[in-house]
């Protein structure tokens, strides 16, 4: 099971009382104040872990909770600090804070016309980065720390303060330099499992492809890329009709978009509107998107009609780079792998 978004709940540890208490040994007649401090509470942690590709630890149990710390005790003694609680999230994941104060709330609000206000508080991309969800409560103080020379039995002492508490929506955008977009069938899991050691479902049928695939492109001098396949988009995916509303948030951060076109038109398709249609369903869900530079790799050109096809595409999108390939014999992907090179191998990340 793929979970790429979910909503949690934090709560980070309450701090400990500090306590009043006296000294009380013998032969020390004026023992005075020794109430101890209370231990900090647990915070609540993500850490990026690479090995989590996706979120689905928590559909079981979307829970984050820290322990409390304890409370001071006589003789100066601190109480015990509540344990930290880590959760692991897989890089490019975006933390986002709700304005809902309970679970409940937030499912009516999710319900309601009106939605919900998420507000984005983090972006973990880096391998081991780390983002404190909740702080934990600051302790307490004992009465020990409110003698005076003129109060020299002080009965003051502080309470702990409660721990942060919220809910939270994490959203995973898979981290890819280059992004497969297109129609269900146009060949994109073919082409990655050419490109790379990917082993993406290939089937004859569409939506073969049920979540982002991301395969590794090696080149010479030892560099390399990465290559997402987004499930097949359909004309109204912006307004969620299919799958692509549901993935389309994994390209926005490819460094550059392949749109992979069915230039034989095996499903009756006109490619030249295909990729009018995909680019308007981008635009659409994002206008910061329709802006990254993008690339037709035209597919299928094994087979018959998608010469003709070809010619009438280069004449309506004369400006455009077009990379004419056969995932399924292997034409044309050397270009496309220097293509690939010069674009994302070459060039750091900025």
């Amino acid at each position: 099971m793929f979970i790429d978004h979910i909503r949690i709940m934090a709560k980070a540890g309450d701090g400990g009382d500090g306590v009043v208490s006296w000294r009380r040994e013998k032969y020390v007649p004026r023992g005075g104040p020794d109430g101890g401090d209370g231990g900090a509470g647990g915070d609540v942690v993500l850490i990026v872990d690479p090995s989590t590709d996706n979120l689905r630890a928590y559909h079981f149990d979307p829970k984050l909770v820290a322990e409390d710390g304890k409370n001071g005790a006589g003789t100066r003694k601190t109480g015990r600090g509540g344990k930290t609680v880590i959760g692991k999230v897989p890089p490019g994941t975006v933390v986002y804070r709700s304005s809902a104060a309970t679970t409940a709330e937030a499912v009516e609000m999710e319900r309601s016309d009106e939605g919900i206000d998420l507000d984005p508080i983090a972006d973990l991309t880096e391998n081991g980065q780390k983002f404190v969800l909740c702080k934990g409560g600051v302790p307490g103080k004992g009465n020990w720390h409110f003698r005076t020379a003129t109060n020299r039995a002080p009965t003051e002492h502080t309470l702990g303060t409660p721990g942060e508490q919220g809910i939270f929506y994490l959203e995973l955008r898979r981290i890819a330099d280059a992004g497969l977009v297109g129609f269900p069938n146009a060949g994109k899991s073919t082409l990655l499992g050419k490109l790379s050691a990917a082993k993406p479902k290939v089937a004859s049928y569409p939506f073969t492809t049920l979540q982002p695939t991301v395969g590794v492109v090696e080149f010479p001098g030892f560099r390399r890329c990465t290559v997402a396949d987004i499930p097949g988009l359909i004309e109204g995916a912006h307004e969620n009709r299919g799958l692509g509303h549901e993935f389309l948030r994994h390209i926005t951060r490819c460094r550059v978009l392949l749109f992979v076109i069915d230039m034989a038109a095996v499903d009756g398709r006109d490619p030249v509107s295909d990729l009018e249609i995909l680019r308007r369903e981008i635009r659409e869900y994002d206008e910061e998107l329709a802006r990254f530079p993008w690339k037709i790799v035209a597919n299928k050109m094994d087979l018959a009609a998608s010469g003709e096809n070809l010619e009438h595409f280069r004449q309506r999108f004369p400006k455009i780079d077009i990379i004419p390939i056969s995932a399924d014999t292997g034409e044309g992907l050397d270009d496309l792998r220097q293509i690939l090179d010069n674009e994302i191998g070459h060039r750091p990340k900025a």
